[in-house]
C-alpha cells in the first residue's frame, strides 16, 4: 500500500532569484535521500512561493525494501589463531553486523580464504525514514544565509512553520524549535492559518485561502492576464522569462493591472523608460505595433482585484517619481561637455593599486592604437577608436549613471552622439563592456570589438601586474569572464593575436610608477589559454585535441582555435593515424638535442650521407616558405611529409656515432618540429 507524502517548508519572505532554485534542490535532494534510504515512491511534485518551499512524494512505500546481504570480513587467518580459536577481529566482525561467529562462514577471494556473514535485513517502515527529512531540509544551499535568535543554525531566512504528512498521518519534524504539525498559513492579508487535514488537499486547502503553491500554475496566469490586457488595448509586450520569473516568485496569489505615466516622458530615451519599468519596478513595458513605446506599463500585485484602482495609483506615483528624476538627470547631464567629465575621471578610481579611470583610458588608447594595426583597421575606424579610447568612461560620473547604474555605456553612447561624436566613436562607447555575461552579445562593429578586447586587456594586465589573481573560485573581478570575452571576440572576427607579443608590447609602455605590466607573464598566458579551452570545450570537439592545441608553440587564441577544427576534421582520414604516428616521432626525436630552434639554425648538407636527407630539407623549406598561419594548409603539408619522414629514419641514424652527422640530423628535426609545434603538441592525439 502506498500514501502520498507532503512537506512544506514555512519561511518569512525569501529573494525571488532563489526561490525556483531552492524548490529544485528540495525535490532532488529529497529524491536522493529516498533512493539512498530504499524507499520506493513514483515521483515528486515541487511547489514554491515567496513564503514556503514543499514537495509533495507520490506513492511513497509503507515500507523500506528488504534485502541480503553478504558482508566479507578478515582474512581466515587472522579470524583464526594458531589452535582454530576464533579470534578479536572476527568476534569484533560479528558483533559489528549484530550476528555471532556461529553465523560466519568462508570462501575464497583470489586465492585468499576470508569470513563472510550472510544477514537478512529487513525495511523500516516509512514513517521511520522520513522522520529523518531534516536531512534534507538542512542540506539545502543557497547564495546567502542568515541567522537568527540565539541559534547558530543559518538559512536563507527565518522557518516559522513545518507541515510533515504521510497521507493523513504527521511524521513529526523539529528543526530548532519548530515542530511540524497540519497547520500552514495563508495569503498574507487575504487568507488565514489553514489546517492541512491529508498531503492529497495540500494544494486546494492553500487555494482556499489565496495561495498559489504551484508555480508553473502561478506564471500561466499572470501570461495569461497579460495576454488579455495586450489583446485589449491593442499593444505589444515584451513577456521577458526573467522578469516573469522573478515577479512570479513574489506573490502568491497574482493580479495583473495596467498603468500610465504622461507622454512627455517618453522624451527621455528609451533605455532609461525601460530600466525604470522593467530593472527597478519590475513592470512588464508597452509597445505598439510600430515598435515604438507606449506611456503605459503592466505590473502584478500579489492579492486580488479588491481596490485594485488604489493599487494602479499607487505604482503610477511611484513610476513617475523616478521618471521625474531621470528627465532631470538627462537634461542636467547635457548641460557639461564630454571633456568635463573625462576631466573628473582624473579623481575616479579604477582600483586603488592601479590607479584612476583617467590613467586606465591613457593606457587603453595605446593598446587601441597597436591592435588597430594589428586587425588592419582602416582610417576612419581607427580615428574613431582612438577617439573612442578618450572618453569612453566618461559616463560614469553623469547623474543618469550615478542613479542607474545599469545603464553605464547605454547612456554613453546616447550623450556621444547628442554631444557631437561619430556613430563609431558612440557605438564603441557602449560596445566596450560586451559581452557582459559569459555567453552573452558580443560587439557589433570593428571599433567597438577592438575597444572592448583593448579594455579587457588593460584590466586584465593591470589585475596581474599587482597580483591580483584569480584562484580557485575566487575571482571578484571577473578576469576569467573578461579573458573569455576576448577570446569569443577574437573567435568572432577571426582577428590574429599572438599573446606573447602582447605582452612584450605591454611591458615596453610608460605607465605609472609601481605598476609592473611585465609581471605574472607565464601565469598569464597559461590563464589566456585556459580561456581557449573553455572555448573549445563549448563545440564538438575531442579532449585529446584541445589538450593538443592547448600545447602549441604560438600562443595565438585564433590559431588555436582554428587549429583544433582543423585536427578535428581530420581525425576520420584513412592516414590519419599514420601522419600523427610519423610527426610524433619527429617531434619525440627532437628533444633529444641539446639545443633549441632559432632562426640561425641551418642544415649543413655537405654532411648529409643519403638523399633522404636532401629530400627532406626541401620539402621542409617548401613548407617553411608558404603560409604556416593557415592550419589547413599547414597541416596538409606535413601531412604530405609522411612518406619522406618514413624514409628518412629508414635510411639514417638519428643519434649517429659521428657527432657532426647527429647533430646536423637533430637540427633536421628541430626545424622540422618547429613547423609541427604550430599545429601543438600531437603526442597528445590518441591515435588507434
Amino acid at each position: 500500500m502506498t500514501k502520498n507524502y507532503l512537506l512544506e517548508i514555512g519561511l518569512e519572505e525569501m529573494p525571488a532569484h532563489v526561490v525556483t532554485k531552492s524548490e529544485n534542490q528540495l525535490a532532488q535532494k529529497a529524491a536522493k535521500f529516498l533512493k539512498d534510504n530504499r524507499l520506493s515512491f513514483s515521483n515528486i511534485e515541487k511547489y514554491s512561493t515567496p513564503r514556503r518551499l514543499a514537495i509533495l512524494i507520490k506513492d511513497v512505500a509503507d515500507k523500506q525494501e528488504d534485502i541480503d546481504i553478504k558482508a566479507k570480513g578478515p582474512a581466515k587467518k587472522i579470524a583464526k589463531d594458531a589452535d582454530g580459536n576464533w579470534t578479536k577481529a572476527a568476534q569484533g566482525f560479528a558483533r559489528g553486523q549484530k550476528m555471532t561467529v556461529d553465523d560466519i562462514f568462508f570462501e575464497e577471494l583470489k586465492g585468499v580464504e576470508y569470513v563472510y556473514i550472510q544477514k537478512h535485513e529487513a525495511g523500516k517502515s516509512a514513517n521511520e525514514i522520513l522522520g529523518n527529512m531534516t536531512e534534507v531540509i538542512e542540506s539545502i544551499t543557497f547564495p546567502t544565509r542568515m541567522r537568527w535568535s540565539s541559534y547558530d543554525f543559518e538559512y536563507i531566512r527565518p522557518i516559522h512553520w513545518l507541515i510533515s504528512l504521510l497521507g493523513n498521518e504527521e511524521v513529526p519534524l523539529k528543526i530548532l524549535d519548530v515542530e511540524s504539525g497540519r497547520i500552514s498559513r495563508g495569503h498574507r492579508f487575504l487568507g488565514k492559518d489553514v489546517e492541512i487535514d491529508n498531503a492529497d488537499n495540500y494544494v486546494e486547502k492553500l487555494r482556499s485561502q489565496f495561495v498559489l503553491v504551484d508555480a508553473k500554475e502561478r506564471k500561466n496566469i499572470i501570461s495569461d492576464q497579460i495576454k488579455k490586457i495586450a489583446g485589449d488595448n491593442d499593444w505589444v509586450i515584451d513577456v521577458d522569462s526573467d522578469l516573469l520569473e522573478e515577479v512570479n516568485n513574489l506573490v502568491e496569489f497574482p493580479t495583473t493591472f495596467y498603468g500610465s505615466f504622461d507622454k512627455k516622458y517618453l522624451e527621455i530615451p528609451e533605455e532609461v523608460l525601460i530600466t525604470s519599468m522593467k530593472d527597478n519596478q519590475r513592470y512588464f513595458y508597452v509597445r505598439n505595433h510600430k515598435g515604438t513605446l507606449e506611456p503605459y506599463f503592466i505590473g502584478v500585485r500579489n492579492g486580488n482585484t479588491e481596490h485594485i484602482e488604489n493599487v494602479i495609483q499607487g505604482n503610477e506615483k511611484v513610476l513617475v517619481a523616478r521618471l521625474e528624476d531621470a528627465d532631470f538627470f538627462f537634461k542636467e547631464d547635457q548641460n557639461k561637455t564630454i571633456a568635463d567629465y573625462v576631466e573628473k575621471l582624473k579623481s575616479v578610481n579604477f582600483h586603488v593599486k592601479i590607479g584612476t579611470m583617467f590613467e586606465k583610458m591613457q593606457r587603453v588608447h595605446a593598446i587601441s592604437e597597436h591592435l588597430a594595426k594589428l586587425f588592419n583597421l582602416n582610417n576612419q575606424e581607427t580615428k574613431d577608436l582612438l577617439r573612442a579610447s578618450d572618453i569612453y568612461k566618461f559616463d560614469l560620473v553623469t547623474n543618469m549613471v550615478d542613479e542607474f547604474p545599469e545603464l553605464q555605456g547605454v547612456m554613453g553612447e546616447k550623450y556621444a552622439s547628442l554631444m557631437g561624436e561619430t556613430d563609431g566613436v558612440a557605438k564603441a562607447v557602449s560596445e566596450h563592456y560586451m559581452p557582459i555575461s559569459s555567453e552573452g552579445d558580443l560587439p557589433k562593429t570593428k571599433v567597438g570589438a577592438t575597444l572592448a578586447i583593448a579594455d579587457k586587456i588593460d584590466s586584465l594586465k593591470t589585475f596581474y601586474a599587482v597580483d591580483l589573481i584569480p584562484s580557485g573560485s575566487n575571482d571578484p573581478y571577473a578576469l576569467r569572464r573578461q579573458a573569455y570575452g576576448i577570446v569569443r571576440i577574437l573567435d568572432q572576427n577571426q582577428w590574429s593575436l599572438n599573446i606573447n607579443d602582447l605582452q612584450a608590447f605591454l611591458a615596453g609602455l610608460d605607465v605609472k610608477e609601481g605598476l609592473d605590466l611585465s609581471k605574472n607573464q607565464a601565469e598569464f598566458t597559461d590563464f589566456m589559454i585556459d580561456r581557449v579551452r573553455q572555448l573549445l570545450n563549448t563545440v564538438d570537439l575531442r579532449n585529446d585535441i584541445v589538450d593538443a592545441v592547448s600545447e602549441t608553440s604560438i600562443v595565438d587564441p585564433i590559431e588555436m582555435i582554428n587549429t583544433a577544427k582543423v585536427l578535428q576534421k581530420h581525425v576520420e582520414d584513412d592516414d590519419f593515424k599514420e601522419v600523427i604516428e610519423a610527426l610524433s616521432r619527429v617531434v619525440n626525436l627532437s628533444q633529444k638535442a641539446d639545443f633549441k630552434f632559432s632562426s640561425e639554425l641551418s642544415v649543413k648538407t655537405d654532411l648529409f650521407e643519403n638523399p633522404s636527407e636532401n629530400k627532406l630539407k626541401e620539402a621542409v623549406e617548401n613548407i617553411s616558405n608558404s603560409d604556416t598561419k593557415d592550419a589547413e594548409k599547414l597541416y596538409t603539408a606535413l601531412a604530405s611529409l609522411k612518406p619522406t619522414i618514413d624514409n628518412y629514419f629508414d635510411e639514417n641514424m638519428i643519434m649517429d656515432k659521428n657527432e657532426a652527422v647527429k647533430a646536423n640530423r637533430l637540427t633536421q628535426l628541430v626545424i622540422l618540429n618547429n613547423l609541427i609545434a604550430k599545429l601543438g603538441n600531437l603526442s597528445r592525439i590518441v591515435v588507434k
